[in-house]
């Protein structure tokens, strides 16, 4: 199930350094990464689209520690982005601004004048008034801004409500009924360039199905398009695949390939792909302390020092990710135990009814966090956010230091002291 770490000796290791040696250097929690499970998840796109023109956008969004970001830059990686932030992200790890897509709903004036002062490959669009304001901008600079709108095929993912986004109820997107008349409204424009149509249909979608759905309906647009003189440069098919957490049975990124790519053939249009889960998910854990076991007589309690703030995946989705020890305790007697961090809420767990063979002291480990884990991590509580590692087969690098108390206070401050007399 999981692709990077692995039992040697009855301990844990992800590539070969043991995650107890991890927890006991840097501490614990923390987030660890596999940098040969990042380059290979990322190569699996890439050699599966062989000579076809493409551009593998990573949505930064997974994860957007500057060394990841690095690790998959040096791969010839794009970059698909929401925010600024995100954008100078990417810059700071040296990604190339001419791999860039900027996707989101409320982009604003300023997020366009950086990243059309950067020169970005283009701008996922989402509404006619995001189009209007984009213009505008860069008429002010002088410049001409690369678009591509942001369809929405009402094709049902089939994954969780707050994951899918290519349904008519979903913010995202235009309706793809109504993109043909803004086409033509935007190759109007004197700032605007059409050179994309793009679709996103949400995260977490383990069949391929819903994928050659969507991608049916933008090459009947693409057609409808020609027809109305406005050619294309690049269709953007949206995120990647889903990654298995428990056992699911997952598409390969070949077998993904071997069914989309023929729908393409004979068409001059470059590929884009916005895969973020699938890259990172797989390639990261969450290493954590047992800090005491606690049972009510009903339950067990495995009560550990990460929490709802440094994975907020199992609270928000109920998302279910594997929890092993990091060392196989043979003194340990198994039982059945809620896995829960010490943020005062219910709310807060990691696990539920999972069976561990575990010990007040030993170290668990929580399987598939290098996507949204980090990048969802808060402060609540007045928690620090937590330390990140990768490892490069037998090192170990803090990529990120661990939040102290003056990095949880900083910008803050007390009012004047006034004359209460």
């Amino acid at each position: 199930m999981h692709n990077t770490a692995y039992y040697q000796n009855q301990r844990l290791q992800l590539e070969n350094v043991a995650l107890d040696d991890i927890a006991a250097h840097f501490g614990t929690p923390c987030f660890v990464y596999s940098k040969n499970a990042l380059e290979q998840s990322f190569l699996a796109y890439k050699n599966a689209l062989g000579d076809r023109s493409h551009l593998i956008c990573y949505a930064v969004k997974s994860n957007s520690n500057l060394a990841v970001l690095q690790t998959l830059a040096n791969l010839g990686a794009g970059f698909d982005i929401v925010s600024l932030g995100e954008l100078e992200r990417v810059l700071l790890a040296g990604g190339d601004p001419n791999k860039i897509v900027f996707s989101g709903v409320a982009k604003n004036a300023a997020e366009m004048q950086r990243a059309l002062e950067v020169g970005i490959h283009c701008f996922n669009v989402e509404s006619e008034a995001e189009l209007e304001l984009l213009n505008t901008t860069a008429a002010e600079q002088n410049k001409i801004a690369a678009v591509s709108l942001r369809v929405n095929p009402d094709v049902d993912a089939k994954t969780h409500p707050y994951i899918s986004t290519g349904l008519k109820e979903n913010k995202f997107g235009i309706d793809i009924n109504l993109a043909p008349q803004i086409y033509q409204r935007a190759a109007a424009m004197d700032n605007i360039a059409v050179v994309g149509v793009d679709c996103h249909i949400g995260s977490q979608i383990t069949e391929i199905k819903p994928f050659i759905d969507a991608m049916d309906r933008l090459l009947a647009l693409v057609d409808q398009l020609e027809a109305l003189g406005i050619s294309l440069k690049h269709i953007d098919i949206g995120g990647g695949l889903g990654v298995p957490y428990q056992n699911e049975s997952t598409p390969s990124v070949a077998d993904y390939m071997s069914e989309l790519l023929p729908k393409l053939a004979g068409r001059p249009q470059t590929l884009v792909m916005e895969p973020g889960r699938s890259i990172t998910a797989n390639a990261g854990v969450l290493l954590m302390k047992v800090e005491f076991i606690k049972s009510n007589g009903e339950k067990n309690f495995a009560i550990v020092d990460a929490a709802m703030n440094d994975m907020l995946r199992p609270a928000l989705y109920e998302a279910w990710m594997d929890i092993q020890p990091t060392s196989l305790n043979s003194s340990a007697t198994a039982g059945l135990y809620d896995v829960v961090g010490p943020v005062c809420e219910t709310g807060d767990f990691l696990g539920k009814d999972r069976s561990l063979a575990i010990s007040q002291g030993d170290n668990l480990c929580l399987f598939s966090a290098g996507a949204y884990g980090f990048v969802m991590s808060s402060n609540y509580n007045s928690r620090p956010r937590v330390a990140e590692v990768i490892v490069d087969n037998n090192l170990a690098y803090l990529v990120r230091a661990r939040e102290t108390i003056a990095d949880l206070v900083r910008g803050e401050q007390l009012l004047p002291e006034t004359d209460q007399g």
